[in-house]
């Protein structure tokens, strides 16, 4: 079947854009977050299309006066990956690895927001995991720190973006686990688990980015800091995987309480402490939500809004829903500076340095 993708000049196989390869598990997506410089007013957008599952969906997030609002919605694919647009949200590409726009409308969410690059997107690590014999994750991700304008209305109050709001975007695309779960059991004796930290942060005129993934005794299958000055090119960073975060969790949670990162450089150690101020659940963009999660199909269109009451919620819910957090923080460095950024964690079932045995193990 030949889509609009197949007036570019972007195939990988001799088959049509629409073919992706041959897993079920293959998807494609966008990921956007922003944040006043003091972390009020925060937002977030996800974007996911799984060309195997016949799926394209959306999600948006804003949280107001201690409410997350958010917005799904999901629609059949057929095949047609150009189409950047699920029921009332949408993404446009103005100029490539810099410049994209996202529009709401639907449900008294309504938002234009414009994201401007800081710097070239990072290319990190590619992640690629397997449990026993079978690839859970394999995919690759650019990320970027930019600035943002535009604005938000809920319910009718209209709010423009905070002077300096600014935040994180990312694509990703490859194989993880979408759509309806696999019942397939991993085989006798084996465990899943699985641990993920991500911190990028805006300083003033450089971006920092770290992320870990480690296996249920802590070691790290995949790891990098990257160092990345305003306006740099793909080849102006200062990159390594020689770092680590110290981060203890909020007592009965799973969620960070602040941590202290270190990075090594040639002229010495970088360190980075973080302040949470403001929690974020995932699920608002579909990340261990039981209803919208990833790929799951709802039909030709399903639009739903959903609104949390942050602090009523149960952090170790029996559903897993409310265990992948944001944590947008307060930064400050070894070299003097002061800035913003996410720390997002996700960490299911065991892990033995935290002393977490169990799937509902809280710290």
């Amino acid at each position: 079947m030949l889509t609009k993708g197949d007036d570019f000049p972007l195939h990988q196989t001799p088959e049509p854009v629409a073919y992706a390869g041959t897993d079920r598990n293959f998807y494609d997506r966008y990921f956007f977050n922003g944040y006043a410089p003091d972390g009020s007013g925060f937002f977030a957008v996800a974007f996911g299309i799984y060309p195997h599952l016949n799926v394209a969906d959306a999600h948006f997030s804003c949280i107001r006066d201690g409410v997350q609002h958010n917005l799904h919605a999901s629609r059949e694919l057929q095949m047609e990956r150009f189409d950047l647009t699920v029921g009332p949200i949408s993404i446009e590409v103005v100029e490539p690895l810099r410049v994209l726009r996202v529009k709401v409308s639907g449900e008294g969410l309504n938002a234009e927001l414009t994201f401007t690059g800081r710097a070239f997107p990072i290319e990190e690590p590619r992640f690629t995991y397997r449990i026993g014999p079978r690839t859970f994750m394999d995919y690759t991700r650019l990320t970027q720190n930019g600035h943002y304008t535009g604005w938000i209305e809920v319910d009718g109050k209209r709010i423009d973006l905070a002077p300096g709001t600014c935040g994180t975007r990312d694509r990703s695309w490859g194989v993880r686990p979408v759509g309806t779960s696999d019942a397939q059991p991993h085989g006798h004796g084996v465990v899943s688990s699985f641990f993920w930290q991500w911190t990028p942060v805006n300083l003033p005129d450089r971006s920092l980015f770290f992320h870990v993934n480690a296996d249920r005794h802590g070691a790290p299958w995949n790891t990098r800091a990257v160092i990345a000055p305003d306006g740099a090119g793909h080849d102006g960073f200062y990159e390594t995987p020689s770092c680590t975060l110290s981060s203890p969790m909020q007592p009965g949670t799973r969620w960070p309480a602040g941590g202290t990162l270190t990075v090594q450089r040639p002229e010495g150690p970088l360190e980075v402490t973080f302040e949470p101020l403001v929690r974020f659940q995932m699920r608002g963009l579909g990340y261990t939500s039981p209803k919208w999660g990833h790929g799951l199909h709802h039909g030709v269109l399903a639009v739903e809004r959903e609104d949390l009451l942050l602090a009523t919620l149960d952090p170790m819910a029996p559903s897993l829903e409310n265990l992948h957090v944001q944590m947008i923080s307060r930064v400050t460095t070894s070299d003097g500076e002061t800035g913003i950024g996410g720390f997002e964690q996700l960490v299911i079932g065991p892990y033995e340095p935290w002393g977490l045995k169990e799937y509902f193990d809280a710290g």
